[in-house]
């Protein structure tokens, strides 16, 4: 029998299968409602081999999404979107035949904040007939496979974060906060300045850590001088091979590493209703 080199045989409670040559597994033999401290230790290890996990047939209440995100970590709350009221914890990402919205672009969350996300885990709780898959990128092998010159060019340097692009004034249909609450926010949350090659805090590997929804520019560079590489480290992400793509179905979660993954969610189902639920833990400043 054929074993493959990207699972470590080494996990006692859980099975995984995985979905790409590059990143992603879907988990087996677990009940997220039901964990002790082995099952959470295999999973978080997992998590950090093989960055995005995949659950099929799951039944979590918004409660128990709560309590499983808890176990990876302090969860955070969105600062601009719609939130449930009953758990505030829980970002409700949701597009329907009126209004359709999709963050339709590469992109890690929130990376905008001093101290960025650890990670996500998301809930499908309304989906699309057909269409509306999730794409994740492995930024590891999006640095791993930068020529060594760009490489060399990069380390030392930061990039801007910023919400303005996405979150700011200007940008109504991709924001649900009010607009003093944006306005607000500009001294909550200032300019971040973030290394562009980041050192993950558990697996101590390097990975691209620069996005086209937060990033505004690079440090010490003008717009002019830094638009060509930003926009070449941009590039990097759409290499299919450092790729997986999930396709969901009811019961379906997907948990992620926000240090070193990108995550796209393909907006192919227009005129139909898609409510997806999300946690997130919080993380530490990149370095």
């Amino acid at each position: 029998m054929r074993v493959d080199a990207r699972v470590p045989q080494d996990y006692n409670r859980i099975n995984l299968e995985p979905i790409s040559g590059a990143l992603g597994v879907i988990v087996h033999g677990v009940d997220m409602r039901e964990l002790d401290d082995e099952i959470i230790t295999e999973l978080h290890q997992a998590w950090m081999d093989h960055k995005v996990l995949f659950f099929r047939d799951q039944e979590l209440t918004p409660a128990q999404h709560v309590e499983y995100g808890k176990a990876f970590g302090e969860l955070e709350i969105h600062p601009f979107t719609n939130n449930l009221e009953e758990q505030p914890e829980i970002i409700v990402l949701e597009s329907t035949p009126e209004k359709f919205v999709a963050a339709e672009s590469w992109h890690s969350d929130v990376t905008f904040r001093e101290c960025p996300p650890k990670g996500s885990v998301l809930v499908g709780r309304v989906l699309p007939p057909y269409g509306g898959d999730t794409a994740w990128a492995d930024m590891q092998l999006a640095y791993e496979r930068l020529p060594d010159d760009v490489q060399e060019q990069i380390e030392g340097l930061y990039a801007i974060h910023s919400y303005e692009k996405v979150f700011g004034a200007n940008r109504t249909g991709h924001r649900h906060a009010a607009d003093e609450v944006v306005e607000n926010a500009k001294e909550q949350y200032p300019p971040q300045r973030h290394p562009i090659v980041r050192t993950h805090p558990e697996t101590g590997k390097k990975s691209l850590f620069i996005n086209r929804n937060f990033v505004t520019g690079i440090d010490g560079m003008t717009q002019d001088e830094s638009r060509p590489l930003r926009h070449r480290l941009y590039e990097q992400v759409n290499r299919l091979e450092i790729t997986c793509r999930f396709r969901w179905q009811p019961g379906s979660v997907a948990q992620w590493d926000n240090r070193c993954t990108q995550h796209y969610a393909i907006p192919d189902y227009g005129g139909f209703h898609r409510r997806m639920e999300r946690v997130t833990m919080i993380g530490d400043r990149p370095r």
